[in-house]
């Protein structure tokens, strides 16, 4: 598979190699020939805007311009994050919405979906624990911007 958007049904983009990533979605999971940030710039434009300007978007919301949680559609808030920087090749992206639990066992740090997937990757807990803390944050600034707007509205 060469392109690709995300969706609701993602669940995690992870590098493989050199421009090959797994992806997981709900109920599959796949190879695609690209690359992580690739794939979030292509989603983000697919979306309506680019992955700088979500980028500044977050910035603007919640202070965050590094290893920034990204609101890739917003209507349906599937706000996704880096366990890097973005800019290194082989970062891993998370779709904060549809994490349940996330923990560290002897293979390493776990996340749990809402559909009892599990994917385990080799990167630090407090790194993840700091990353969802972020998105909370800027999913809590998301819904209180939509909730003003419902209010103000005749």
């Amino acid at each position: 598979m060469q392109n690709y958007e995300i969706n609701e049904n993602t669940l995690a983009i992870f590098p493989i190699e050199k421009d090959i990533v797994q992806v997981y979605e709900i109920d599959t999971s796949f190879l695609v020939y690209s690359t992580p940030t690739k794939i979030m710039e292509e989603s983000c434009l697919y979306f309506g805007s680019s992955l700088e300007g979500r980028k500044k978007g977050t910035q603007a919301m919640i202070g965050v311009c590094q290893r920034s949680p990204i609101i890739v559609e917003e209507s349906s808030n599937l706000i996704f994050f880096p366990l890097s920087s973005k800019v290194y090749k082989d970062n891993a992206w998370i779709c904060f919405n549809k994490i349940v639990k996330y923990y560290k066992d002897k293979n390493g740090l776990v996340f749990q979906f809402t559909n009892h997937q599990k994917i385990v990757l080799d990167s630090s807990y407090e790194m993840a624990d700091y990353q969802i803390l972020r998105s909370t944050r800027l999913e809590s600034a998301l819904r209180g911007r939509k909730n003003a707007k419902k209010r103000f509205k005749i």
